[in-house]
C-alpha cells in the first residue's frame, strides 16, 4: 500500500515550505531539476533567471539560485521527516522547480512521487536513506554541476545549504511543535551537520559540520549570529558599495 501525506499534513507544507503540487501557469521559469546535471539547459536556466537578482554575473547567480534551490529541496522535507515521521522522496530525478515571473522571486518544489516512507524498527537507517536522497542524490550533483559552468567554489554552496539547515532546524521546524517533536528535531538536526557521514553528502566528509558553529555577538546584530566563513557574493547585486551580509566575511571586525 502506498502512503501518502494527510491532508493537514499536506497543507502546512503547501502553505508554509514552498511544496506545490501543480505546474506553473506559465512554465517559462520552470525546470525539470535533472536538467541542472546538463551544462548547457543548466547554463542557459542561469542566464534566464539572473534578472531576477540583478546579478552582474553567472557565479553569482549560481550562489544566490542554490540559496534557494537548497531551501526548496530540503524545507518540506526535513519537516516531514522531523515533525511527521514521513519521508518525501527528494531525489533529483523526482523534482520539479516550479515558478512564476513573480518579484521576489520565489519558486516552489513539485514531486513527481508524492508517496512518503515511514519508519519501521531502524528509524536511523531510515532516516540516512532520506538525507542520501536530499544531498547525494540531489544537492550535490547540483553543487557540482553549478561549479563547473560558473567556476563558483562548492564551499560557498554548501555554506548556503548550511545556513538554510541551521535556519531550518534552530527557527521554523519547532513551531507549535510537541515535547516529543521538538525531541526529534534536536536530534535530527544534531546528526544531520555533526554526526551524519560525508557518503550521505556525496563527499568524502560532512560538508555542513564547519559551517554550524556557535553564534558570536556583533555589532550590526542585536542578536547572536554566526559569522560566514565565505561570501555568497549578494553584495554584488546591491545598487550601494560594499552592501555585505551582516555576517559576511568580507566586513573588518
Amino acid at each position: 500500500m502506498s502512503l501518502t501525506l494527510s491532508a493537514e499534513e499536506s497543507s502546512v507544507l503547501l502553505r508554509d515550505y514552498r511544496l506545490t503540487i501543480e505546474p506553473a501557469v506559465d512554465a517559462t521559469y520552470s525546470l525539470y531539476a535533472k536538467n541542472l546535471l546538463d551544462n548547457a539547459q543548466a547554463l542557459d536556466y542561469l542566464q534566464k533567471i539572473a534578472h531576477f537578482f540583478q546579478s552582474p554575473s553567472i557565479l553569482v547567480t549560481a550562489s544566490l539560485f542554490a540559496k534557494r534551490y537548497s531551501v526548496l529541496t530540503m524545507a518540506s522535507a526535513f519537516y516531514a521527516m522531523s515533525r511527521y515521521d514521513k519521508g518525501l522522496h527528494c531525489r533529483i530525478e523526482n523534482l520539479w522547480v516550479e515558478a512564476e515571473y513573480t518579484k521576489p522571486w520565489l519558486p516552489t518544489i513539485r514531486l513527481i512521487d508524492r508517496t512518503v516512507s515511514i519508519p519501521t524498527k531502524d528509524r536511523e537507517k531510515w532516516r540516512d536513506e532520506i538525507l542520501r536522497e536530499i544531498f547525494a542524490n540531489n544537492l550535490a550533483k547540483v553543487w557540482q554541476s553549478l561549479a563547473k559552468i560558473s567556476k563558483i567554489p562548492k564551499a560557498i554552496l554548501w555554506e548556503n545549504t548550511a545556513i538554510y539547515v541551521n535556519w531550518l532546524y534552530e527557527t521554523k521546524l519547532g513551531e507549535g511543535a510537541s515535547v516529543q517533536e521538538k525531541a526529534r528535531i534536536q536530534e535530527d538536526y544534531h546528526y544531520i551537520v555533526n554526526l551524519a557521514p560525508g557518503s550521505i553528502f556525496g563527499e568524502r566528509k560532512n560538508p555542513l559540520t564547519d559551517y554550524c558553529g556557535p553564534k558570536v555577538t556583533i555589532m550590526e546584530s542585536e542578536q547572536p549570529v554566526r559569522l560566514r566563513k565565505t561570501c555568497c557574493f549578494y553584495y554584488h547585486t546591491s545598487d550601494e558599495a560594499n552592501d555585505y551580509c551582516i555576517s559576511c566575511p568580507k566586513i573588518k571586525r
